[in-house]
């Protein structure tokens, strides 16, 4: 029986230990920002994972999990109807999230000291994790025209030559950036000239809009398989992201080997009993959900996008390919980074993310998260239309 989801339903996070709610004093310095920050959405997720998760809290037993074949081969699944991409299940790896996929990859890929290029503005972890195994972070920057961002190629191959690891955000957040198969192949092609470890950060590569397709880096050839790591998950598919779960697809069986000895000295290596069921579930029972927010999520793209070209032109955004995730350019109220800062908290209210924390040599822009009731974008977007407004008055 079909289900139809009502994305406008207002559901008060506040109290239930969400960090996009409960942190916002310790983030913003106030409690009353609307939150458009973190990366997760504000809609309940898929009803037959909401029913697994009750049934498996109802038997009352969650001891050690063991993980049965058949939770890989719903990844295998999921990734061959919408992708494409037949994965070898030898190669997959239970990890806790991607961040700490990318996190163990630096520390066992890289040389002490070594060097770690990422393509600026990015999810700021990418640089988070390279520091804090004492890597430096090479920035191939992208470069802007006309509002759009785009890839300086000169650049990215001449930061190969100094580079161990290459850290490919695919699709991009915060971009919302969809790669092309060519582009891919020449990032992979270029990595494999000058020896570059590639990880391939596929987490957002469910959230595809406006026709385009996602193409895993995998997916290319069988070379360029036995050469890149790729990170997945459902979580930001299906907003499971407190559950902490993901899979790692490795090239060979000796980097695999190299990646579970360090999580099993840890003694890391089994999902929580409510990762396991909610992944099986999303995986083989919740494409129509997915299919039913992915058009609202579009809407809620050109809302913000209409809203701002009308009433708030200082602002100027686009809708993204990728992601829920929207990058404004607020360059003309000609505001320093942390004027910018205090002014979208105080003055209008709103919890986003510094642009700088993506990219520390850019001033002027923040990313909004757009996955949320379209009754939220339209408060938080009035609140943010009166602020810039009364700087004029």
């Amino acid at each position: 029986m079909t289900v139809q989801y009502d994305f406008d339903q207002i559901i008060d996070r506040y109290g239930n230990r969400s960090a996009k709610y409960d942190e916002r004093k310790k983030k913003f310095g106030r409690e009353d920002v609307i939150p458009l920050w973190i990366a997760d959405m504000d809609f309940k997720t898929a009803q037959p994972i909401i029913d697994a998760l009750t049934a498996r809290a109802q038997e009352g037993l969650w001891g050690y999990t063991a993980r049965p074949d058949s939770y890989f081969e719903s990844i295998r699944g999921w990734q061959k109807r919408r992708n494409g991409w037949e994965i070898d299940p030898a190669r997959m790896s239970f990890s806790l999230g991607v961040v700490q996929s990318i996190s163990a990859a630096v520390r066992l890929f890289t040389p002490e000291g070594g060097n770690v290029l990422i393509q600026t503005p990015v999810y700021s972890e990418f640089y988070d994790m390279a520091e804090a195994w004492g890597r430096t972070v090479l920035e191939n920057q992208f470069v802007e025209r006309d509002g759009r961002w785009v890839m300086d190629w000169e650049d990215f191959e001449a930061k190969l030559r100094q580079t161990d690891l290459f850290l490919l955000c695919n699709p991009h957040n915060p971009l919302g950036l969809v790669w092309t198969p060519e582009e891919l192949r020449r990032m992979a092609e270029l990595c494999m000239k000058y020896h570059v470890a590639l990880f391939s950060d596929e987490i957002h590569s469910d959230l595809i809009f406006h026709g385009k397709k996602h193409t895993p880096m995998a997916s290319l050839s069988s070379e360029i398989a036995d050469y890149v790591i790729t990170g997945i998950s459902g979580t930001k598919t299906f907003n499971l992201a407190g559950l902490q779960a993901s899979t790692v697809v490795f090239p060979d069986l000796h980097s695999k080997a190299v990646f579970d000895s360090f999580w099993q000295r840890m003694d890391i290596h089994r999902n929580n009993a409510f990762s396991l069921t909610a992944m099986e579930a999303a995986f083989n029972q919740g494409e129509e959900w997915l299919e039913q927010l992915l058009p609202y999520l579009s809407d809620n793209f050109d809302f913000v996008v209409d809203y701002c070209r009308k009433y708030i032109p200082k602002i100027k955004t686009y809708a993204p390919d990728a992601t829920y995730l929207m990058w404004l350019d607020c360059r003309e109220l000609g505001m320093d980074n942390a004027a910018l800062h205090d002014f979208m908290i105080e003055k209008a209210g709103l919890g986003l993310n510094d642009g700088c924390s993506f990219g520390r040599q850019l001033s002027g822009f923040m990313r909004l998260n757009a996955a949320c009731p379209r009754s939220v974008l339209k408060k938080a977007l009035g609140q943010l239309e009166n602020a810039v407004s009364a700087l004029d008055s």
